[in-house]
């Protein structure tokens, strides 16, 4: 139990709530599509795979900056630099929950079992990309944005506007947030040469970066529930959850980086809960 603990700290299994809520809201609008007629076992696969994927993702980010978040002050007390898990080991796990992803995926059916190599090389990628180009968080925005399409692709087999709109908005909501996350290490990153929004632009203009990426979000989620007829119960969760959009940018200064953890976990997480649980309910009805 203690072991298992510390591989899901390593990978921060509690944020998969950021994700998860957007596949299970492709998945029931695929529901939807089929007029519910439901394989359940095929939720349960959808799900294993974003754990699979994920832990591949985050096992890799962590084995990958290994030495970075030694170095760094905010990162050095990680499973990997600490010795906690070591780094071979964590390369294992990475390697074990691929194998499973892509094994996972083969039960699905064909289109997601040929898909699979790809989803997996765009979330490793993402590891990498700090290194050569600021554009990182539009990766990783990238990296999330697969999973309520991916969803969708679970029980229909083919591509389809809804989830695709659902992906867009993930795209943009994950590389905003992202950014501001990414405030923290802004010394750090400068020092040691790595790339990112804050390091080419500086911390005010990096807000307003963020701010930039979250204006489509309320258009594509207005788009979504008026095109798609959804139910009364769907505004209520985008008003929780262009609530806390704003907010985030409410509590984060430039001169005043105190409350990102905030902004990070707990509004995006709430926000995510928030707009997957009604948006399910709508479908639903």
């Amino acid at each position: 139990m203690k072991r298992l603990k510390q591989y899901a700290s390593l990978v921060k299994f509690s944020h998969t709530v950021f994700a998860l809520p957007f596949a299970l809201i492709g998945f029931f609008a695929a529901a939807r599509y089929l007029h519910f007629n439901i394989q359940w076992y095929k939720l349960a696969l959808m799900i294993l795979c974003m754990i699979f994927a994920r832990n591949a993702a985050m096992g890799f980010n962590r084995y990958v900056d290994k030495k970075i978040d030694a170095a760094n002050p905010r990162t050095k007390d990680r499973e990997i630099p600490k010795g906690i898990i070591t780094a071979k080991h964590a390369l294992l796990f990475v390697i074990i929950n691929c194998l499973l992803f892509i094994i996972t995926t083969a039960f699905i059916n064909n289109l997601c079992f040929y898909l699979s190599p790809i989803a997996l090389l765009i979330i490793l990628i993402y590891s990498y990309t700090k290194r050569f180009t600021a554009l990182s968080h539009l990766v990783l925005g990238l990296s999330l944005a697969i999973a309520p399409t991916g969803a969708y692709l679970v029980l229909t087999g083919s591509f389809a506007p809804f989830p695709l709109f659902l992906s867009a908005m993930v795209f943009f909501w994950t590389a905003g947030f992202d950014i501001i996350y990414s405030l923290q290490d802004y010394d750090f990153d400068k020092k040691t040469k790595l790339k990112s929004i804050p390091t080419a632009l500086g911390k005010r203009n990096s807000l307003i970066a963020s701010i930039i990426l979250h204006i489509p979000i309320p258009f594509i989620i207005f788009y979504l529930g008026i095109y798609y007829n959804l139910h009364a119960v769907y505004w209520i969760g985008c008003i929780g959850f262009t609530t806390m959009l704003i907010y985030q940018h409410l509590i984060v200064k430039p001169n005043n980086l105190s409350k990102i953890g905030i902004a990070f976990g707990i509004t995006n997480g709430i926000a995510s809960v928030i707009f997957g649980i009604f948006t399910i309910i709508s479908i639903i009805l």
